[in-house]
Order: C-alpha cells, then structure tokens, then sequence
C-alpha cells in the first residue's frame, strides 16, 4: 500500500481492496445496531471491527483519532465514527458514518417516547422503569471507577476530582465552569512542565498490537487529510449553517419563551460546553433539565437514562427524550405528540450537527494539537473533573431513587439536597444492592444486568410488593 492507493481529493480509481462507499455503509451500519451500554462500549465495537476485523486502520491512528474527540466537546464515540469515516471516504464518509451511527438510536428512542408518553403510568410499565433505575444507577458508578482509574493518576488529578464533585454537588456550580476553569489549570500546569499534569490517556486497546502499516490506510497521510484543503471547510462552513440556522429562525419567529426556542439554545449550548463524554453530558442535563427548566422530574431523567441505556447508539440520545417530553407537557396549539416529535428531533438535531462541524473543522490540523503539551494537560485535568462530576450524577440518581423526600440545605454558600432517612424505600434499596452485586461482584454484563433488575421489577408489581 503506497500514498497513490489512498483516497485524495484528485478523482481516483480505488484499487479492489479498497471498501467503497457501499461496503462502508454495511460496516457502518452494523456497527451501530451493535454499539450499546455507552461510549466505552460503543469504541470497543468500533475499535474491534474497523481495527481488529476489517483492518482499515491501526492502533496507533485509532487512539490518535480518538484522542483528538476527546478535546472536543459532545459525545467522543459519534465524533470518532465521523472522524474514522472521514478519514477512510472523505467527506462523504464522515457524514455516512455519523449519520448511521445516530440513526437506530434516534428511531428506538422516538418509539419508546411514545411509548412512555402513552403508557409510563400504568403499573407494569412503571414496574419494569423501577428495576431498571437500580441497573442505571449501578452502571453510573461503574462508569466512575472506570474514567477514574484512567484520570486519576496522582494526587493533584484527585484533588481536582474531589473539588468539582464539591463545586457541583455542594455549591450547585455550573457544570461549563467546572470544565473551563480544570482546563484553564491544566493548561497552565502543562506549559509550567509540572509533572502532574503529564498523564497520558488511554483508551480502547493497547498501542502496538496492530501496527499502521499492516493495515489498509498504512502510515501515510491521505492528501485529503492535510490541513488546507478546502472540501473540509466547505462542509464545517455547510454544517454550521444547518446547526445555527433553526436555530436564528426559531429565535426571529418564535421568541425566546417558546419551548421551541429554548429546546434549541439549551441544547445547542450544551454541544458547547460538555467536554467529558456522555456521563458527562448527562450531568449537564440532569442539573438543567431537571433543576432550572423543569422539563421532566428526577426519577423519568432515569427513565430515559434506562431507555438509552437499552437502546444502540449514542448515549446521549437521552436528550431526545428529554426534548421529546418538555415539547410534548408544552405543545402550545399543536397536538402533544407531534410536538413532543418534534422537538426529540429538533433536540437531535442541534445535539450532533455540531459533531461534524467539529470534525470537518479540526481534523485536518490534528497533529498539531497532537504535540501540544499544555493542551493534552488540559484534557488530563478535564477528564479528571469530569470524574467528579459524574459520581454527583450518580449521588443525584441514588437520592431520587432511593428517598420520596429531600430537603434542601442552605448555608455558608452551600446549596444541597439532603435525604430524610425516614423515607427510604427499602425495596429500591434491595434491587440497588442486587444490582451492584451482579455489576461489581460478579462482573454481569450490561444485559444481563439490565433485564434482570427490569423483570425483578415486574415481578415484584405483579406479586404486590411493589404498588406503583
């Protein structure tokens, strides 16, 4: 495999072993009716089937690839399927890729709304909702001990993690200023050379185990690749017109009350703002959605955390559900489930449109960012506060789930819910216990541990031990 076997922007002729369009439409889509339980599980379909499999490409450029989405903000998983099948097909590959990537997820997701909207109130339905909050609770914690033995390599990224938990859980800080000011330090500490900052991240497998240059892009560059060409700007220049312009004419005609309107800016803001992955993003939300928008209560953000959870694709496809019932409890003269459709699609929409910008925008001076000390410390400090940040989420589901009452402390600058012992409810109690046994402790699998809470529930409902 020479440089002139690789895609450029000149008009070529692929040699045979070259996948085409259509072949990588099937990879595609097969990765993403496979990719559940999250973005550690979403990379390591990617990572088993274009780098173990089909080796289009190698360990070293994959983790290359997927360091680069983590510096983004949004989810890191969709961002490397678009950023892999730009690099593999161009720019037509990079939309395939995320497109399909989104796409079972988007329509398993709408269909459980519905389903949610229509039925979530009748007892085996919530039933089968109760024991999967205990699964979704477990899985939280399990994503904690996992991003933290990765983050917290010394004392300093420790502190850090203790210090955005206290900012988010106890002084109600916002989550943007959380990561801005762990990167800001980061950034700091890595050009000062401090030593703390220096961790590296790993993701995925081990470097070296296949090597670039056994595999179909070998160690070259593609030319498409290289920073100045234009079709990537073209395309970043398209996607920030299909992600801004909505949103403008929702502002223009609608106003900034509607819920239209604020579906679009909250969430477009979020693609913004939430580096750290999906649990990171859904800290974002759980604090917003629930606490400042009052779109849906605590315990249905662990409805739909269950849903996405179950479901292909993108974690973060919990947002469609959470702008699928803010619409849908406000459709103003619209019938409430076109507007609830509506907007879980235009939640999705401004949640992964800015995805391909990024990439079509950043991709091509990767290498750059690649050599730069204080910009990989800043990612190192991020990830570090993001642990933080997502055991709050996992101490927020475990207070809504196990607790009918919380009371609020306020005082010496602290704002915090609080449980009243009283009202523990020992059955959710019981089914987190289990939950954690089989995830901890026997080390089931995603679902396995998932179904079997979920069908624990109704049977508890159908015993009468658990009236709903």
């Amino acid at each position: 495999m020479t440089a002139r076997d690789l895609p450029t922007d000149e008009p070529t002729h692929a040699p045979r072993a070259y996948p085409g369009l259509g072949e990588a439409a099937r990879v595609w889509g097969r990765i993403a009716l496979l990719s559940f339980g999250g973005p550690a599980g979403q990379i390591a379909v990617m990572h088993r089937i274009l780098v173990e499999e089909k080796r289009w490409l190698g360990e070293a450029r994959f983790l290359h690839a997927l360091n680069f989405c983590m510096l983004l903000p949004g989810p890191e998983a969709q961002q490397l399927a678009v950023y892999i099948g730009w690099l593999m097909h161009r720019t037509a590959g990079g939309v395939l890729a995320g497109l399909l990537f989104v796409l079972p997820g988007l329509i398993a997701i709408m269909g459980l709304s519905w389903l949610y909207a229509l039925h979530g109130d009748l007892g085996p339905v919530e039933a089968l909702f109760f024991g999967l909050k205990a699964a979704v609770l477990a899985i939280v914690l399990q994503a904690v001990v996992r991003i933290g033995r990765r983050a917290l390599a010394n004392k300093v990224m420790v502190a850090l993690a203790a210090l955005s938990f206290a900012g988010i859980f106890v002084f109600d800080l916002p989550f943007p200023a959380i990561v801005g000011l762990a990167g800001l330090i980061g950034f700091l500490g890595g050009r000062a050379g401090l030593a703390a900052f220096q961790a590296g991240g790993g993701h995925g497998a081990a470097a070296g185990r296949i090597r670039d240059a056994e595999t179909l892009l070998g160690e070259t560059t593609p030319a498409h690749t290289r920073p100045g060409g234009g079709r990537s700007l073209w395309a970043a220049g398209i996607f920030a017109l299909l992600w801004g312009a909505p949103v403008l004419l929702l502002v223009l005609l609608a106003g900034g009350d509607g819920v239209f309107t604020r579906i679009a800016l909250f969430f477009s803001q979020m693609a913004v703002v939430t580096f750290g992955g999906a649990y990171a993003v859904l800290a974002y939300v759980a604090q917003e959605a629930v606490g400042t928008y009052g779109w849906l209560a605590p315990g249905e953000m662990l409805d739909g955390l269950g849903l996405a959870e179950t479901t292909p694709g993108p974690l973060i496809m919990v947002t469609q559900f959470v702008g699928f019932l803010a619409a849908y409890r406000d459709p103003g003269a619209l019938p409430p489930l076109l507007a609830g459709t509506l907007g879980g699609l235009l939640t999705t929409w401004v949640t992964f449109t800015p995805c391909f910008l990024w990439i079509f925008l950043g991709a091509p001076h990767v290498e750059r960012l690649r050599g730069s000390r204080p910009i990989s410390a800043a990612l190192a400090a991020i990830t570090a506060a993001v642990v933080g940040v997502i055991l709050n989420l996992a101490l927020w589901f475990a207070l809504h789930l196990l607790f009918g009452e919380l009371r609020r402390y306020e005082g010496f600058g602290a704002s915090l819910e609080l449980p009243v012992w009283s009202s523990l409810d020992p059955l959710a109690a019981a089914l987190v216990a289990l939950a954690l046994l089989a995830t901890f402790r026997l080390r089931l699998g995603l679902f396995p541990v998932l179904g079997g809470t979920a069908v624990l529930g109704l049977l508890l409902h159908l015993g009468g031990w658990l009236t709903l």
